[in-house]
């Protein structure tokens, strides 16, 4: 692989910070080691000195004086050790990728921690993203990657999808215009990346079957382009055996893949991380270094002893538990959804994730029907339009979540909503 060529020049001029390096020289040193070399506030005035998390199985995690002084300070920006070696053992666990060598002798992939999966994404994409160049997009798609996307001035191709996701065929339609060799000529502004949102997408709640991440992965070696998957609801599958992750097929290193702690763990503590072609993580390493530095060393550490003391089948037994609720929610959804809306609307069943994306028949733009009427109906749900690549166009379609309602409260609203469909008709 020839990541120069995918690098912005922004980017690619980024160097190591000298004074980020000593951090990381520091911690790793013997308490022996005098420094006067550092820019770091003393602990010591810092008032808070201790703190117990109690966790839902009753045990609890105790930060004592020394090591809430420790999580109370500077870190390095990469993620602390014990969780970077946590996570690179669970990825090689998990997912068994061709490439994953996590040793910097080897160093063909590398794992980094984020401030949640979205302060991750938005510097791969500040890595990759010159101003025109082309990028492929799993449409519809979240609003916060077209909003991270579009001030980038990248033209964004939308790519077609289903039930099933990503369309194959809509693919290779989008790359048609261009031939495999011109990914070697620099004028002819080949498709630098596909994002992609493989398990439960929002809004849609599609999923990637293997057969057809297998055709992409095929089309971006031929194509020669880097394929982000940005999984946040991985660990919300419904259904076992968990579909293998383009990860887990990478033979090239041209997979990043962002994960997210915050559907399972929590979204506030804000922890999310990178795996990906070690050249590719130590750029955005160097971004880490010069804009949040590091992702807060108290959510690292909690997260670390949590996941340390639960292992790596404790870590999967809770997200079963999560799974179980998430699968109940979207069973209520899908009852009310099949009681009031069953002739009015039209959907698909999600596999993953925590939406139901529902296309309203007989109404082309769900707009006025959702931001007005709707709330005067007490009911409110998003309408298409939010997620199209081209937002000025209408959309027949509204995205319901199945995460905080209860499923009293899915019934009540369906039943308004199939009101102000009637109603509109």
């Amino acid at each position: 692989m020839n990541y120069a060529r995918f690098l912005t020049a922004l980017s690619a001029a980024r160097k190591p910070s000298p004074i980020r390096l000593l951090t990381e020289l520091m911690q790793k040193s013997p308490p022996s080691l005098i420094s006067l070399a550092g820019g770091a506030p003393n602990p010591n005035t810092f008032p808070f000195k201790t703190a117990k998390i109690t966790i839902e199985d009753g045990t609890a995690i105790e930060f004592g004086e020394d090591l809430m002084k420790r999580a109370l300070q500077y870190s390095a920006s990469a993620g602390i050790p014990e969780l970077l070696s946590w996570l690179k053992k669970f990825q090689t666990s998990l997912h068994k990728p061709h490439t994953a060598q996590f040793s910097p002798a080897q160093g063909q992939m590398d794992v980094c921690v984020t401030t949640g999966s979205q302060e991750g994404l938005c510097k791969v994409f500040e890595m990759l993203i010159n101003p025109g160049d082309n990028v492929l997009l799993d449409a519809p798609a979240y609003p916060g990657t077209l909003a991270a996307l579009r001030p980038l001035g990248c033209n964004i191709i939308g790519v077609g999808s289903d039930q099933y996701g990503v369309i194959p065929d809509s693919l290779r339609a989008a790359l048609s215009r261009w031939r495999p060799e011109d990914a070697q000529n620099p004028e002819r502004q080949t498709p630098k990346f596909l994002y992609t949102v493989p398990n439960g997408s929002n809004p849609t709640g599609t999923s990637l079957t293997y057969e057809r991440k297998k055709e992409i992965y095929e089309l971006a070696r031929k194509y020669d382009f880097l394929i982000i998957e940005d999984d946040p609801y991985y660990f919300l599958q419904f259904n076992k055996p968990w579909a293998p992750t383009f990860l887990s097929m990478d033979t090239d290193g041209r997979v990043i893949r962002t994960d997210s702690f915050s559907k399972i763990l929590s979204s506030g503590l804000r922890i999310g991380f990178i795996t990906g072609p070690k050249p590719l993580i130590d750029q955005i390493v160097l971004h880490i270094q010069v804009s949040t530095m590091h992702t807060s060393t108290f959510t690292q550490l909690l997260i670390a002893q949590l996941l340390q003391q639960w292992g790596e089948e404790g870590f999967l037994k809770h997200v079963d538990r999560v799974i179980t609720f998430y699968k109940e929610q979207r069973d209520a959804m899908l009852a009310a959804a099949d009681k009031w809306l069953k002739g009015l609307a039209e959907w698909h069943v999600p596999v993953a994730g925590m939406f139901l994306w529902i296309k309203i028949k007989g109404i082309s733009d769900t707009k006025q029907l959702i931001m007005e009427k709707a709330l005067q109906k007490e009911v409110l749900l998003v309408p298409g339009d939010a997620f199209n690549i081209d937002n000025s166009k209408p959309s027949s379609y509204v995205r319901a979540s199945f995460s905080l309602s209860s499923p009293e409260q899915m019934n009540q609203a369906f039943q308004r909503l199939a009101e102000l469909i009637k109603e509109s008709l």
